[in-house]
């Protein structure tokens, strides 16, 4: 509910292991800051693991999100919001596919608002941005290290 009334973005801390016993891989934290119904729908497509899709799929989004905030922070620094429009679409759809589900909301805000013409203020949702892909990519390299 508050998130719903602040007008940016708050990134969240990394979930810790609940049982405090150390006992969750990185995969296992990684997976429980994402959507669990995005998840399942990966793992539907690959129901026994032998393909490993969805650390390739993990995988191919780290990657690109590494890309694509290099694109953001050129785009931004040079003031061309065209480029920054493009970077949040295709990060807003790629996250969701994923499940990472803040970043997928705070890419289709900044996304909007740049289609509207709505420029100003927007450097706290870009900056809640940049703080959740890192979240996420600090998550995500330790889940996904030896995997493909």
């Amino acid at each position: 509910m508050l998130l719903c009334r602040l007008p940016f973005p708050i990134a969240h801390a990394p979930v810790a292991d609940p049982s405090g016993a150390g006992g969750a891989t990185p995969l296992d934290r990684l997976l429980a800051t994402l959507d669990a119904d995005a998840v399942q729908r990966l793992r539907q497509l690959d129901p026994t693991g032998a393909a490993g899709l969805l650390p390739r799929v993990l995988k191919a989004f780290e990657g690109s999100l590494q890309r694509l905030l290099v694109d953001l922070h050129e785009a931004r620094s040079s003031g061309d919001w065209s480029k920054v429009r493009h970077v949040t679409h295709t990060l807003k759809s790629s996250s969701a596919s994923v499940g990472a589900l803040e970043l997928s909301r705070s890419c289709a805000e900044i996304e909007a608002r740049i289609r509207q013409e709505q420029v100003d203020g927007l450097t706290p949702w870009l900056d809640g941005m940049v703080v959740e892909s890192e979240r996420l990519l600090a998550l995500l390299g330790p889940a996904l290290a030896g995997r493909t």
